[in-house]
């Protein structure tokens, strides 16, 4: 059986054969007569359904984040992590009608969120297993909210014609006018973002111990090291090493605060300022940049590098681990979610790991090289050499 659309290909444009076969496909996926011939022919109709999915779960995701967001608000996951349930008990558990709990539990089951399981019980999913207890990951399903009311209108977004993006007033040093100073944000405007920062720190600081061995160095400089969060998960991994973190002055105090409370005083330091303005503390002999980068277009993100480079001795090691676009088997992730993400932010983008590289070499930097992830979705990681 031949397909309607192939059986009579249009006149091909100008162009290379591969751009001559795109604009034909385009013509012939686009038509309904060949849609429709697709559903009906046995061995072109599961790609057909497939697809028809695909498409309708970028319809519907906003209600299945939702889902998970409810799953998230009333702790269904950690409840479940006791054991399976029917669903009277967990109409209980969550405070909800049985019908409402009903209507809840069926839709995390279709999102494998949750299974079901026998006597008319249900249990932890594959997908919400990994939920119990997880608070990094619930910190940034709650965080959400603020992202989808800058979403609401996409378009005003790309124009720039929202009124006042609430992601930009979440980051307030994302929001900061031109000629004002980050540095002289007060404690209070700082403290929701650190938190959030804090709360997903330790996935990505994970792949990066994972990646790179710290041992091998005497003092670390994480710089926009928030709380402290990543320096607190280093510091067990390298017993010998020195720390120092360098990030706005109430965020630093934020931090000296921690390791005073977790006993890390005498070997981890905390110093305050803006990379934009101020010097980096010396003497480190490798410094991070965790998810900085990506806060920052192209001429604040190399202002930021060519002062790590100075702050460091030649033959210094630098550790650049945020997302990054063109990931295989992550791109979504990087140019989907991140770029409109930082959008609504007011600033930034995300780069791919030549952007990075070339950034790197701007700056100064040598042999800058991508280092493998167990999951590049959470974070990519380079090295580079202080030349």
């Amino acid at each position: 059986m031949t397909p309607p659309e192939l059986a009579h290909p249009m006149a091909e444009p100008a162009g290379t054969w591969r751009e001559r076969f795109l604009a034909w496909r385009d013509r012939t996926v686009a038509s309904r007569r060949f849609q429709r011939w697709a559903a009906a022919f046995p061995l072109t109709r599961p790609v057909a359904q497939r697809r028809a999915r695909e498409l309708f779960d970028l319809v519907a995701g906003f209600v299945y984040s939702q889902v998970l967001l409810a799953c998230v608000r009333l702790r269904l996951f950690d409840v479940l992590a006791e054991g399976p349930q029917t669903v009277a008990q967990l109409a209980r558990r969550l405070a909800l009608p049985e019908d409402a709990a009903l209507r809840l539990l069926a839709a995390a089951v279709s999102l494998r969120l949750l299974e079901r399981r026998s006597g008319g019980r249900f249990g932890l999913g594959p997908l919400g297993g990994p939920m119990v207890g997880n608070q990094a990951i619930a910190a940034m399903v709650e965080h959400h909210a603020t992202l989808y009311a800058d979403l609401r209108d996409p378009v005003a977004l790309l124009r720039g014609d929202s009124a006042s993006p609430a992601l930009a007033g979440y980051w307030p040093y994302a929001s900061t006018a031109a000629g004002a100073a980050p540095a002289a944000l007060s404690a209070e405007r700082v403290a929701e973002y650190s938190a959030l920062m804090s709360a997903s720190q330790p996935l990505v600081a994970e792949q990066v111990f994972d990646a790179y061995p710290l041992a091998r160095h005497r003092c670390l400089l994480d710089v926009g090291g928030g709380e402290g969060t990543f320096l607190i998960a280093a510091a067990p991994q390298a017993p010998a090493l020195q720390l120092m973190l360098f990030d706005l002055p109430a965020v630093a105090d934020r931090a000296r605060q921690r390791f005073a409370d977790l006993g890390l005083a005498d070997r981890a330091r905390a110093f305050g300022g803006s990379f934009f303005d101020d010097e980096l503390p010396t003497g480190a002999d490798i410094a991070t940049l965790v998810r900085v980068l990506f806060d920052h277009p192209d001429e604040r993100a190399l202002k930021i590098l060519r002062s790590v480079h100075r702050a460091l001795p030649p033959g210094a090691t630098l550790l650049v681990a945020e997302p990054m676009s063109a990931t295989p088997g992550a791109e979504a992730m990087g140019d989907a979610y991140f770029g409109f993400y930082l959008l609504a932010m007011g600033r930034g983008r995300p780069r791919s790991a030549a952007d990075l590289t070339a950034l790197l070499h701007a700056a100064g930097f040598e042999d800058a090289h991508l280092l493998p992830t167990r999951m590049p979705l959470q974070t990519g990681l380079i090295v580079a050499r202080r030349g």
